[in-house]
C-alpha cells in the first residue's frame, strides 16, 4: 500500500471507490494518454469517467483557462457573465429546444437534481419515471430515482419514483422480441402504469445507460414513450451528460435517435463539455425553466472560467468533426472487438455506439453475470499499459470504454490488442 493510499484511507469515506488493488495516481496527461506517479504511460480509454472528452491538455482549453484565470476566476451569477452568456447561446441553439433557456450547475448530478425541480414544479407532482437500471446522480433525489440497487444507497425520498421497463435490450422480461414487440411491450407497460397512478411529474432516461453497462433500447422507444407521455401530461427528461456532444457518432445528442416527435421538454448534460472542468447543466423550454416562484442563483454554476473552457472545447468539438471520428474510429473499434470477443467464451455481447462502447462478461457457458472478470481485465488491462472503466446493472460485470473523442485509428487498435491479452490473461 502507497503511503498516498494510506493517507487516502485515513481521511476519505469508506465508500469512496477506487479503482485497482494498488490504486493508481494520475500525475499530468497528453492527448489519449496519461502518466502515472511512478512514470507509466497508459493509454486512456475512460478519460475520467467519460470527462475528459476532448484530449488531455488540449492547448486551446489549457490556453482559454489560463487567459481567462489571469482576467477573473470567478463571480457568480449575481453579476453578467459574458462566457456565460456566450455558452448558453451556443447550448440553446444546439439543444434543438424551441425557445430554450439554459441553467448551468456544476456537476450531471446537480443538473439532474434541478431538472426534477422543474418537472415537479412545473406539473405540481413528486412522482416521477425512471427505467430499470438507471443512474442519475449522488444527490438525496438523484439516488431516489436510480434505478441501480449498486448505486441507491437508500430508500428515503422527497419523490415518489416508479420504474418502466426498456432500458435494457439484452435482459429481462422483452429480452427475446424483436425490436418492434419489444417497443410494443414496453409502451404496453407504461401505459398500465399510467392507468394506476396520479400523474407522474416527468419520465427521466438516459438515451444509453452509462453507469448501468452502456445498454439501450433499441432506436424509437423514447419516441413511442413521448405519444404516451404527452397524451397524459407528463414531461421527457433526456439526461444526456454521458451520451450528448457527438459521442455516439451518429447523432450529436443520445435523443435524436428517438426523434420522430421532436426533442424532449428538459435536456440535462455536464461531464465532456468542460473536458475536466466541472461544468454541467440544464435546458428547457422557457415555460418550464421560468416556473419556480422563488429566488435562485448559483455560486459556481457558469463561472467564467469553466465557460472559459467549455466554449473552447465546444469550439474544438465542431470545427474538428469529433463526432464524426466518434463514428468512424467507434465503428472500427467496435468491429475489432467483436472479432475478439468472438473467440472469447466470457464474453457475452458487445454493444455500443460511436466511443461509447460496453463489454459485457459472464461465466463461460451461463448468462450469468462474472463481475470477478471485469475485475480481473480490468487489471490486466492496466498491467498491459490501458486504463478502462467497470459497471453494469448486473453485478458489475460490463467493461467501458469511452476514450477521448480524438481517438485515432492506430490508437484504436492499440487498445484493442492490449484488451485481447487482457480478456486472455483474465480468462
Amino acid at each position: 500500500m502507497t503511503g498516498l493510499h494510506e493517507r487516502h484511507l485515513a481521511v476519505s469515506p469508506e465508500w469512496l471507490a477506487l479503482y485497482y488493488r494498488r490504486p493508481l495516481e494520475l500525475t499530468h496527461g497528453e492527448g489519449r494518454h496519461v502518466w502515472d506517479a511512478d512514470g507509466n504511460r497508459y493509454l486512456d480509454f475512460f478519460g475520467g469517467i467519460l470527462t475528459t472528452m476532448t484530449a488531455h491538455a488540449l492547448p486551446e482549453v489549457t490556453k482559454a483557462v489560463a487567459e481567462q484565470a489571469g482576467r477573473i476566476i470567478h463571480s457568480s451569477t449575481l453579476y453578467l457573465n459574458r462566457p456565460m452568456v456566450e455558452m448558453a447561446e451556443r447550448i440553446a441553439t444546439l439543444s434543438g429546444i424551441p425557445d430554450a433557456r439554459v441553467f448551468f450547475t456544476t456537476s450531471g448530478t446537480e443538473a439532474n437534481d434541478t431538472a426534477l425541480l422543474l418537472a415537479t414544479a412545473y406539473r405540481r407532482s413528486n412522482q416521477i419515471l425512471a427505467m430499470r437500471n438507471s443512474y442519475h446522480g449522488r444527490s438525496f433525489s438523484t439516488v431516489s430515482i436510480t434505478g441501480n440497487q449498486a448505486w441507491s444507497p437508500t430508500s428515503l425520498s422527497p419523490l415518489q419514483t416508479l420504474y418502466v421497463h426498456g432500458g435494457v435490450r439484452g435482459r429481462g422480461p422483452y429480452a427475446e422480441l424483436s425490436d418492434e414487440r419489444f417497443i410494443q411491450a414496453c409502451v404496453a407497460d407504461l401505459e398500465d402504469l399510467l392507468g394506476h397512478t396520479r400523474r407522474p411529474a416527468a419520465l427521466i432516461a438516459e438515451p444509453i445507460q452509462g453507469v448501468g453497462g452502456f445498454t439501450s433500447p433499441p432506436d424509437g422507444l423514447f419516441a413511442a414513450f413521448r405519444e404516451v407521455l404527452d397524451r397524459h401530461g407528463v414531461l421527457w427528461i433526456s439526461d444526456e451528460v454521458q451520451t450528448g456532444w457527438g459521442r455516439t457518432g451518429e447523432h450529436f445528442w443520445g435523443w435524436q435517435a428517438h426523434a420522430q416527435h421532436g426533442p424532449p421538454d428538459i435536456l440535462t448534460f455536464a461531464k465532456g463539455i468542460g473536458n475536466g472542468m466541472s461544468v454541467g447543466g440544464v435546458v428547457a423550454r422557457a415555460e418550464v425553466m421560468n416556473c419556480l416562484d422563488a429566488n435562485s442563483i448559483s455560486t459556481f454554476g457558469g463561472s467564467p472560467i469553466t465557460m472559459a473552457a467549455s466554449l473552447a472545447n465546444l469550439s474544438y468539438l465542431l470545427e474538428h468533426d469529433l463526432q464524426g471520428n466518434a463514428r468512424r474510429v467507434g465503428g472500427l473499434l467496435i468491429e475489432r472487438l467483436r472479432g475478439i470477443a468472438a473467440g472469447s467464451p466470457a464474453v457475452r455481447e458487445v454493444r455500443g455506439r460511436g466511443l461509447m462502447i460496453g463489454i459485457e462478461l459472464v461465466r463461460p457457458g451461463t448468462d450469468e453475470a462474472d463481475p470477478e472478470a471485469a475485475a480481473a481485465v480490468l487489471e490486466a488491462a492496466r498491467a498491459g499499459g490501458l486504463l478502462i472503466g467497470k459497471g453494469g446493472g448486473h453485478n458489475t460485470s460490463v467493461l467501458r470504454i469511452a476514450p477521448p473523442l480524438t481517438l485515432t485509428v492506430a490508437e484504436a487498435e492499440e487498445g484493442a490488442a492490449i484488451l485481447a491479452d487482457a480478456l486472455h490473461a483474465a480468462g
